[in-house]
């Protein structure tokens, strides 16, 4: 059964100073063996029309965007991830290395936390640090 919920997901590479925080309402439900959290993404994240759900086993979490931009991420702990990012600009290859993933997730949301490094098309790897935070509203 889909419940409401508050998701908050921070982003922050190693060479920015501030994180991007975003905060918004959306549905979290279990289905099989995976937890999923689904929001819709706003102007101010520059995604507008876009849906992104968050796929989260024991030991893996996937990002899903469809929509305005697509793409599908895995994070995988101690995994190399390779992924296409559909943007209404072109396509962009990512590839991901993940060094930790620690999620603690139950009924009633919880946490999710990635260490991880990205680079697109041949740049220098970005150690990237997402957290995500999940509150059902019951």
């Amino acid at each position: 059964m889909k419940k409401k919920a508050i998701i908050y997901v921070s982003s922050k590479q190693t060479d920015e100073e501030e994180p991007i925080e975003v905060v918004t309402p959306g549905s979290f439900y279990k289905k099989n063996d995976s937890y999923y959290a689904v929001y819709k993404e706003t102007e101010l994240s520059g995604m507008e029309g876009t849906t992104t759900t968050l796929k989260i086993k024991q030991d893996k979490f996937s990002l899903i965007r469809m929509g305005s931009t697509s793409t599908k991420m895995d994070f995988d702990k101690n995994k190399k991830n390779v992924s296409m990012y559909k943007t209404p600009y072109g396509t962009i290859e990512l590839r991901i290395e993940t060094n930790s993933l620690n999620i603690n997730v139950d009924e009633q949301g919880g946490d999710i936390m990635i260490n991880y490094k990205i680079s697109t098309a041949g740049q220098a790897l970005k150690n990237t640090k997402l957290k995500v935070n999940i509150k059902v509203n019951e």
